[in-house]
């Protein structure tokens, strides 16, 4: 990708005013910041921008809007939506909201757990990268540039239409923005073998404070490690990412096995959790579990438990493989099927192999609805009685449409140091938990309502999850751990409170970075990273 952006001697005038600017000079913030943005670029920006009074803001604002807890009529609405086709469009709204006393919200695929990527509760704008999504794959080099409004869902399709023996690590749900996911890490079936999508980042392009475009190389390591596993929007704006593509086999497998409580599922979670850490790298076995209705006993519910992953390889190499290390769970035949590796990706994603690959374009979500998510991360094994109390909560009303994604961590993680990026979750991890409550009812009592059945569900497991700090994925946003002041800044200790869940020990060199790049906190917002001033 070519560098690009408005010219130097634009950003330094642009920047000294920062320090003479008076706000007095413009009677109206909105109209006075778009004339900053129309005067001071060098391409119009008259069709990208979406004002209140636009006939299009809200199906742009609503389009990308993946929770609705964030949908109501209160809820704070940016005064402009920009939705950039180049950098010099970034690098411009990032100057004019600082001269103009705007906050920026930055909206890839619009998947942030806590709506922070287009919910602010000062004066804001979001940046959408929408329309900023092209994909260049480089089969020869094994590596891609993918502009971050592109989904994972595209980038896979650009891949396995160009080779059917390269990768990418990266997640399953196919409708979130690559610019979200690799700067918090981002994991998937790969991750044993390969490690995260943020650990095989090999170069990107950021527009800094200053509104500067800066690649790998201008913007120096200490930068390049933090947006790579820190969330890059404490830093600046993330415009692409340049990844590695890894190799895979023409042929791989995909496993589900599902197994109810009467079916053993209380002793088959208890052993997978000492298992699946162990397991042959190229093997990833996760589970899935959620209330269902009983076979057996007709008119009640049940929990399944439903073993799922994909193996690098043929189905009989993977079944010798899972019989010996967890003959229990009687993986047979029938609960595999072998195809490419693009081919899985449907699977994963809920689309099914019947559907075509153009599938995975589908920027939007079959279902949206309204959800509350945590996370948590695992260090030794629940016993049976504890995961007994758990199925006991699964079964109350307010469970309706609770799903706890479980996902083995060892192997390739477990090998890369903890302080190589800011994701922390490495050697002595067993699995991590994601604990996700759906609803379809609208109001904000359902909404309350929901939330605290979480939280409650989120205390009865913390005797069971690892501690001092109690760890969580930065992915899975989760405000209820802790967040910075809304006005004004926010010290590090204060910070700390949250900070430490998401980054263990690389949360003060992430406050380090960010002092060095930010030290005005421009770039803030419920759980950015502070400065150390």
């Amino acid at each position: 990708m070519k560098r690009a952006g408005v010219s130097s001697h634009f950003i330094a005038i642009i920047y000294a005013l920062l320090f003479s600017f008076n706000a007095s000079a413009f009677d109206d913030t909105h109209k006075s910041f778009l004339q900053c943005l129309y005067n001071n670029n060098s391409t119009s920006l008259s069709k990208l921008v979406y004002t209140k009074t636009n006939s299009s803001y809200s199906s742009i604002l609503q389009f990308s809007l993946q929770n609705l807890r964030f949908s109501y009529n209160n809820t704070p609405k940016p005064l402009v939506i920009v939705t950039p086709l180049q950098p010099s469009h970034v690098q411009a709204t990032v100057i004019c909201s600082q001269l103009h006393g705007l906050q920026i919200r930055i909206r890839s695929g619009g998947h942030d757990y806590e709506g922070l990527s287009y919910v602010s509760q000062v004066p804001f704008v979001i940046i959408d990268f929408i329309n900023y999504r092209k994909i260049q794959v480089d089969v020869e080099n094994r590596e891609a540039w993918v502009q971050v409004g592109a989904t994972v869902g595209e980038l896979y399709y650009s891949i396995g239409t160009k080779t059917k023996t390269l990768a990418v690590t990266a997640g399953a749900c196919t409708t979130v923005g690559v610019g979200g996911q690799f700067s918090g890490g981002g994991y998937g079936s790969l991750i044993r073998k390969y490690g995260l999508s943020a650990d095989n980042i090999i170069d990107a392009h950021i527009i800094d404070v200053k509104g500067r475009f800066l690649d790998r190389e201008a913007m120096g390591e200490d930068l390049f490690w933090a947006i790579r596993g820190g969330g890059g929007a404490s830093f600046g704006v993330i415009l692409a990412w340049k990844i590695k593509l890894v190799p895979v086999p023409s042929t791989v497998t995909l496993l589900r096995a599902p197994r109810t409580l009467e079916q053993n599922a209380t002793k088959l979670v208890h052993k997978w959790q000492s298992v699946a850490s162990r397991l042959d790298n190229n093997l990833v076995l996760g589970l899935l579990l959620q209330t269902v209705n009983s076979s057996i006993n007709k008119g009640e519910l049940t929990v399944q438990a439903l073993f799922n992953g994909l193996f690098l390889g043929g189905v009989d190499k993977l079944l010798p493989l899972v019989q010996e290390s967890f003959p229990e769970l009687g993986l047979a035949k029938e609960d595999c099927t072998e195809m490419s590796w693009i081919e899985s990706t449907l699977y994963s994603s809920g689309s099914g192999g019947q559907q075509p690959l153009e599938v995975l374009l589908n920027r939007s979500q079959v279902n949206t609805d309204s959800f509350k998510a945590k996370s948590d991360i695992i260090t030794d094994p629940i016993p049976e009685s504890g995961l007994e109390g758990l199925w006991r909560l699964m079964f109350e009303d307010e469970a309706k449409d609770l799903v706890l994604v479980i996902f083995p961590f060892g192997g390739r993680m477990s090998e890369i140091p903890e302080s190589e990026i800011p994701f922390p979750h490495r050697a002595g991890v067993l699995y991590q938990i994601q604990y996700s409550l759906h609803w379809q009812e609208k109001g904000e009592e359902v909404a309350q309502r929901r939330i605290n059945w979480m939280r409650k569900l989120y205390s009865y497991m913390e005797p069971f999850v690892s501690k001092s700090p109690r760890k969580a994925y930065i992915n899975y946003r989760d405000l209820d751990i802790g967040v910075n002041n809304i006005h004004g800044n926010t010290s590090y200790e204060q910070a700390s409170i949250w900070g430490h869940k998401y980054f263990n020990n690389n949360f003060k060199r992430l406050a380090y970075v960010k002092t060095k790049v930010d030290p005005l906190n421009f770039f803030r917002f419920e759980q950015s990273i502070p400065t150390l001033i």
